[in-house]
């Protein structure tokens, strides 16, 4: 929106061009973000409050976690509203990438505030039924799936790359790529939403992995930059910085909201969504071993989940004292800062080698 303002007044006053540069407008993206979200947040958290929109705990993990119940939820629409209003704000609305994340993220948001508001307002514990929150999962990942591949210009926007090897790339034909970015976007998607159990855990990870996949998005949809570095040129994947910097700065401000003792939660509308543009993002930038790297903390995340789940099935056992893995450290007498700051830690050293992956080839 504002960038074609620029260009038109740019006609006329050649200072106006500075807003044609990808990286200015990515942290325009995040300044702006930012300051939405700390405008909107007291006024949504208070509406939150008096409408009495609040998560409830189980009594069956740790103690300290029940003092949280009552704790307005849902605050990952404020996310949401930051993100998609400011990127319609500053990006290139010409550009297909850039709807498609976000056709996928307000997707993704949408089941997720379903699945929050059957919680809350009708006050039904199981929420969306897990066969229906798959199905519209993958209804909407398929649907992108197949967009991505039969729009594709050039064979290395279907190639699966494999980083630290520079000439290694595996085609992956029509129905190997929908797959794989089907379980990409899904599969992150989920993930995060099994990592937000904790305050601030997840959105500072995604936060950071957003910020990477700004520079990725950048360098791709550079054709000087990523034949230096020998990635594959993504062409206009450059505008999706755009997209990561409202992530990264929305985020942020949602932080100061989230960081303990929290004032209000993401809820599934918020984790949901944020997991599945961090997946659409990844596949368009050829770059989901990379993710697997930087998001080492989700995953991790939801492989407790299925290793207890399937243990317990097979052998009536239990590997850990409690899934998701962040719980199990809290019962194993880690104070919730100590589990969040030290998988904060670890998200910082994971993104910082998924980042050394342009370099090291």
């Amino acid at each position: 929106m504002l960038l074609a303002l620029s260009q038109w007044l740019a006609e006329d006053i050649r200072a106006f061009n500075v807003f044609s540069y990808i990286t200015l407008r990515t942290m325009l993206a995040a300044l702006t973000a930012l300051a939405i979200s700390f405008m909107i947040g007291p006024i949504m958290i208070r509406k939150l409050t008096t409408y009495k929109i609040g998560q409830t705990v189980r009594d069956n993990g740790p103690q300290t976690h029940l003092v949280k119940a009552g704790t307005p939820t849902m605050g990952g629409a404020l996310i949401l509203v930051a993100i998609i209003f400011t990127t319609l704000l500053w990006a290139d609305l010409s550009n297909r990438y850039i709807w498609v994340v976000l056709f996928t993220t307000f997707g993704f948001g949408v089941i997720g505030w379903v699945d929050d508001y059957r919680k809350v307002i009708y006050q039904n514990p199981k929420g969306l039924s897990a066969g229906a929150k798959i199905f519209w999962q993958s209804l909407i990942a398929i649907a992108v799936a197949v967009y991505l591949v039969r729009t594709a210009e050039l064979p290395a926007q279907t190639d699966m790359i494999v980083p630290f090897f520079k000439e290694v790339a595996i085609p992956l034909g029509t129905v190997g790529f929908v797959i794989l970015t089907y379980f990409v976007i899904v599969g992150t998607s989920n993930a995060v939403n099994l990592t937000d159990g904790l305050d601030g855990l997840a959105i500072m990870p995604t936060v950071m992995i957003g910020g990477a996949l700004a520079i990725f998005s950048y360098l791709a949809g550079h054709v000087v930059f990523a034949n230096y570095l020998g990635i594959p040129y993504i062409p206009n994947a450059g505008e999706l910085s755009i997209f990561c910097g409202a992530l990264a700065g929305a985020g942020l401000a949602f932080l100061w909201f989230n960081t303990y003792p929290a004032e209000v939660f993401m809820g599934d509308v918020g984790a949901l969504a944020l997991g599945a543009a961090l997946g659409i993002i990844t596949v368009i930038v050829r770059q989901e071993i990379v993710l697997v790297i930087m998001g080492g903390v989700f995953v991790v995340e939801a492989l407790s989940v299925m290793l207890q789940v399937g243990s317990y099935k097979l052998r009536g056992k239990r590997i850990f004292r409690m899934a998701p893995l962040h719980h199990h450290f809290e019962l194993t007498g880690w104070k919730e800062n100590q589990v969040v700051v030290r998988f904060w830690i670890i998200t910082i050293i994971l993104v910082l080698i998924g980042l050394s992956t342009l370099k090291l080839r």
